[in-house]
């Protein structure tokens, strides 16, 4: 067992830009595909996504003296935010994921074989939003079974959402041959957005209130494009705290940068994905039917490219900010937050049909709850952190425990059952 943890976390070690061309290259290789297009499908998704977490990268450099500011003014920020990424790596160090991984690779490959699901999930390093609930069950209720059951089960869970999620996010996206997996936004993020969209259909003025990006862009050139209002944004930020003249300039210029370059990044990844989605269902066609299509399972930066994605993602960092001041209680300042703010927005834009007020107002809304749940469930984050390789002195959390549904649900039975 500790060899087999020892090789998976090598693997996973190397992160999901190595990891996603690798899986990317042996599905080609099981479609038939020759090894020189799979192999030049996988590096293209690896340069792709290799690129987007460097923009993002690039987006937390430049607005990191505008939250150094606004830490610096609350003095009731004894939690720490470690950020998504550290808590992932954190999951996937629990004693059952040499077995859990595995078994979520063999049930989407056997719910595919009987027709029970048109998805295949490659998207093997996201699997931590299985692991982290599945995790988090281990630690709360001292079971290593519940803890694969609670992994396992919400892996085939995601297959199920994410194929009902498939047509829109073709639609919205125009992402062919593909679908999201990632169950804390599919699960959570999704329905909360078509809910609120529910809701401004019955306020009167709101529910005709519109943005349409294409007609600005259109009118006033580029004063609408999205590297525009990167800029201003990035400006005002600036200016609102008090950097001197060159750190304002040097923030404009990387939002802009962040914003013009993203969508840049997701088309060099559909560059990898387009022949494999091609390829999947002329082999799925072959050997199961003609009228199946699979879906490849990917993360949901692929929607990062959208327009309202790219503005609600500028406005609502400085929102979110704001955030940590207004709810009542936080005892923590959204640093590893921010850094999920862009990932969020795709949801909600898919819910509004690409709408940017709706977008927008669906973005806030769901910034509000996941900023408090991460802020309600701090002891819960750091009890997980604590039970893997990762052990922290005082209080953190993450984003996760404010967007993970199944960690939510998890975190509010242990409560209530003591």
């Amino acid at each position: 067992m500790d060899v087999l943890l020892s090789v998976v976390q090598t693997i996973l070690g190397m992160g999901a830009v190595v990891i996603l061309p690798i899986m990317i290259f042996i599905l080609g290789l099981v479609f038939r595909m020759r090894v020189g297009a799979s192999l030049q499908a996988g590096l293209m998704i690896g340069i792709g996504f290799q690129g987007l977490l460097l923009v993002i990268g690039l987006l937390m450099s430049c607005i990191k003296p505008v939250v150094e500011y606004y830490q610096g003014m609350g003095s009731g920020f004894t939690t720490v935010d470690i950020g998504w990424a550290a808590l992932g790596a954190a999951s996937w160090t629990v004693p059952f994921a040499p077995i859990a991984v595995p078994l979520i690779i063999l049930a989407n490959v056997i719910l595919i074989k009987f027709g029970w699901t048109k998805v295949m999930n490659v998207d093997m390093w996201n699997f931590i939003h299985f692991l982290i609930p599945g995790a988090l069950a281990y630690v709360l209720f001292n079971s290593v079974i519940l803890g694969i059951v609670v992994t396992v089960g919400l892996s085939i869970v995601a297959l199920f959402i994410s194929e009902r999620v498939a047509p829109y996010w073709e639609k919205i996206y125009g992402l062919e041959g593909t679908t999201c997996t990632c169950l804390s936004f599919i699960s959570y993020m999704w329905p909360l957005a078509i809910v609120v969209n529910k809701i401004i259909d019955y306020i009167p003025g709101l529910n005709k209130m519109e943005v349409d990006l294409s007609s600005l862009q259109s009118k006033v050139g580029f004063f609408g494009n999205p590297a525009f209002i990167g800029l201003v944004v990035g400006i005002l930020l600036g200016f609102v705290t008090q950097q001197p003249f060159t750190v304002i300039a040097m923030i404009g210029m990387g939002l802009a940068s962040v914003l013009l370059l993203i969508p840049r990044m997701v088309a060099v990844m559909m560059e990898g994905l387009t022949p494999i989605g091609n390829v999947a269902n002329d082999f799925m066609k072959k050997h199961v039917g003609e009228d199946v299509n699979i879906y490849i399972g990917m993360d949901v930066c692929l929607g990062l490219g959208h327009p309202a994605c790219i503005v609600c993602t500028a406005l609502c960092i400085p929102f979110t900010i704001l955030l940590a001041f207004i709810i009542p209680g936080m005892s923590y300042f959204p640093i590893g937050l921010l850094t999920s703010v862009c990932y969020i927005t795709v949801m909600c834009v898919m819910a509004s049909e690409g709408k940017l007020v709706r977008s927008l107002i669906c973005c806030m809304v769901s910034m509000v709850l996941i900023t408090w749940g991460a802020n309600l469930f701090a002891v819960e984050a750091t009890a997980l952190v604590n039970s893997t390789q990762m052990h922290v002195n005082g209080l953190i959390t993450d984003g996760y425990f404010g967007f993970n549904l199944p960690a939510i649900i998890i975190s509010l039975l242990s409560r209530a059952l003591g």
